[in-house]
């Protein structure tokens, strides 16, 4: 009889090595391949056929100095065998050129990574995330390779000594501006982090993805924080107007329409507000803060993206769904006024850099501009989401004046 696959055992007793040896080789066998062991060992020929017995692999005899068994089929993994592939690069992306997402994962198989073959029975796992369409846009595995590459230091990369001393009014403005960044953080710390759960490891990629976001926005929680107080400032004031805005962003149960109202419409409109706190930084520090920050928020903006228009590309019917919950949100939020008059008027003489009255009018046009750009660039991304022109206009109308 011809053996698929042979091992040599020397004389190791079946309790003191031998299964060591014969339960692997046995593994890399499908059921009914014959596996030829080599023993020395003269308790083996008594025992080696009761092992067998009890795993429900069939003993075939001995013959020529070897034992003959043919793989059985109870218990066996379920899969290919992954072997043989050499990752060109150790990235995300590679991997998951070699082992692809399948199109819809099966919570039998619990925390196994994507290619390891499960031995049936196991229990079920509580993810109800199980298709690629909704959980894995196909840029997930590089956006996770950016995000790791680009990680940075707040202690170490942030130049605190150039905070310096700067009128008192300016000063709080900025200490008004960090606080509510690092308000606004707190939810998109939290959000996202409600659905890594529920996302079956097949797409663990997006997992890990997420798990950058959320160091990415506990890290713009402690910078913002640590802006507010390095120069004595201190913290601002919380408005009900966010409060009740970000409470709303908690409530969704839904992950697409969660990372639509989240990332594109939320963090895509924070974009702007960074790069107006940017552009009017009064210290190098706060513009490199902020510099930072938004670069990070790009990514989220950027999975938000793929996400929604890669969900979109293959259900029409949520172009509804997310109209839908964007008028959903506006309608609690319907007596809400308009930006928190805190953060109005801080990022107004932000833009001011001064309290002369002259100023204070260029900052409030300033603050004005910075509305229009961030309804304009709204709609651009929804446009590049796939939405018609009505859809963008209407869902940016309706989007929170809190911003995020």
């Amino acid at each position: 009889m011809i053996a698929t696959l042979a091992i040599e055992a020397g004389d190791l007793p079946l309790g003191g090595g031998l299964l060591a040896l014969v339960r692997p080789a046995l593994l890399l066998l499908e059921p009914g391949g014959i596996l030829a062991v080599r023993s020395s060992a003269a308790s083996v020929v008594q025992d080696l056929p009761s092992w067998c017995r009890v795993e429900r692999h069939r003993y075939l005899g001995y013959e020529d100095g070897r034992h003959l068994i043919e793989r059985g089929s109870l218990g066996a993994p379920r899969g290919a065998r992954e072997w043989g592939y050499r990752l060109k690069k150790p990235s995300a992306a590679e991997v998951v050129r070699a082992v692809p997402m399948p199109d819809t994962a099966n919570a039998d198989t619990g925390f196994a990574p994507r290619g390891a073959r499960v031995e049936p029975g196991g229990p079920r796992y509580p993810f109800d995330l199980l298709e690629r369409d909704r959980v894995a846009p196909p840029e997930v595995a590089q956006l996770y390779d950016q995000a790791v590459a680009a990680q940075w230091d707040v202690g170490r990369d942030i130049p605190w000594d150039t905070v310096g001393e700067h009128d008192p009014a300016i000063e709080s403005a900025v200490c008004q501006v960090m606080t509510f960044l690092a308000e606004n953080e707190l939810s998109a710390l939290y959000v996202p982090s409600r659905f890594i759960a529920r996302i079956h490891p097949a797409y663990v990629e997006t997992a890990m993805f997420l798990s950058t976001q959320l160091a990415d926005e506990a890290r713009h929680i402690d910078v913002f924080l640590r802006r507010a107080r390095v120069a004595g400032g201190g913290l601002g004031v919380s408005s009900v107007t966010t409060s009740r805005s970000l409470l709303s962003l908690l409530e969704y149960e839904d992950f697409t329409e969660a990372a639509f109202v989240l990332s594109v419409l939320g963090e895509g409109t924070f974009l702007d507000l960074l790069r107006f706190v940017e552009e009017h930084a009064p210290d190098p520090a706060t513009a490199e803060i902020a510099r930072r920050t938004r670069n990070d928020e790009s990514r989220h903006v950027h999975f938000g993206l793929a996400h929604v228009r890669h969900a979109l590309s293959t259900d029409p019917t949520l172009f509804g769904r997310l109209e839908a919950a964007v008028r959903r949100r506006a309608a609690t939020l319907h007596d809400v006024g308009g930006v928190p008059t805190p953060l109005q008027d801080s990022l107004t003489l932000l833009a001011a850099g001064s309290t002369e009255p002259r100023a204070v009018a260029r900052g409030h046009e300033a603050f004005r501009a910075l509305l229009e750009a961030m309804h304009a660039a709204r709609i651009k991304r929804l446009d590049r989401a796939g939405f018609t022109a009505e859809q963008a206009e209407l869902m940016s109308t309706l989007h929170t004046a809190n911003f995020m």
